[in-house]
């Protein structure tokens, strides 16, 4: 999900984001690597500081094997995943924001051009208030999100919550990340994080399993946990830093209803992704 508010609000978010993910080989044989780009502009549409959101995400994976495993494995190499971001953020009232998001989403290996299958659909609206100049600033965010690759078919509850409960000290509740920040001034801080991450992408090309399975997907959930520093070059550009390991995961094959046809990594992994961001402010 990717949420703007104007910088008369206080609300950060990132314009630009390059990053890099590692997670190295495990007793499972599977080593990933992703590299990411992220571009993002709000557009100021009228007089109330309501504000259209363009913008777009790309991320590449690239999945090396050192095992064997009970079929071809060249079609599982390499994907893509394209999100396009298309919203709007209006004043719901003098103390709420709303905000819309809509994401279509192209995630495939893309052996053969495009298909339908490639193609899935993210959604969010949700309530946004935040109060930056408080004593304890804090924001608070509760609304509603779908998402087409999780096989449930209602939107789920979106709830985050964040408070900066000392001038050096400051956490964030919430699905899919929470985190435990300190700021040892305004260049340098260090935050304890743990998060959910993954992936859902199409394979266009059926693979053929033992025992007359065919995967058609393939997918990564892991619950991480991590240690992550943070340098700001300026008050809108920083490099960070985390580097953690995944406490719970499970990459798998799945079929076209996105039922478990083959497990590919169960194992624990280390988990290194660091990068270079620019937010609104």
């Amino acid at each position: 999900m990717v949420l703007f508010v104007p910088k008369a609000l206080g609300q950060s978010t990132d314009i630009l984001r390059v990053e890099y993910l590692n997670i190295p080989e495990n007793d499972s044989g599977i080593k990933t690597q992703r590299y990411k780009l992220l571009f993002n502009l709000p557009i100021k549409i009228n007089a109330k500081k309501d504000y259209l959101i363009t913008g777009m995400e790309y991320n590449r994976f690239d999945i090396g094997y050192s095992q064997d495993f009970p079929f071809d494995k060249s079609e599982l190499i390499r994907f893509h995943v394209v999100d396009m971001n298309l919203g709007i953020i209006t004043k719901w009232n003098p103390s709420w924001n709303f905000v819309a998001i809509l994401t279509p989403r192209m995630a495939s290996n893309f052996t053969s051009g495009t298909i339908t299958d490639d193609f899935f659909l993210n959604a969010t609206a949700a309530f946004w208030k935040e109060e930056p100049n408080a004593d304890k600033p804090f924001r608070i965010v509760l609304g509603l999100t779908y998402n087409s690759t999780t096989g449930i078919p209602v939107p789920l509850p979106l709830i985050n919550y964040y408070k900066k409960f000392h001038p050096k000290w400051s956490y964030t509740m919430g699905i899919p990340r929470s985190n435990f920040r300190h700021h040892f001034n305004e260049k340098h801080s260090l935050e304890l994080a743990l998060f959910l991450d993954g992936y859902f992408m199409n394979i266009q090309d059926n693979i053929m399993l033992p025992y007359n399975q065919i995967a058609s997907k393939i997918s990564l959930t892991a619950l991480v946990g991590t240690m992550g520093y943070q340098y700001n070059i300026t008050k809108n550009m920083s490099l960070f830093l985390m580097a953690g390991r995944s406490i719970a995961q499970e990459g798998k094959l799945r079929n076209d209803k996105q039922g478990d046809v083959y497990l590919l990594n169960n194992e624990a992994n280390f988990y290194i992704r660091t990068g270079f961001k620019i937010g609104i402010f």
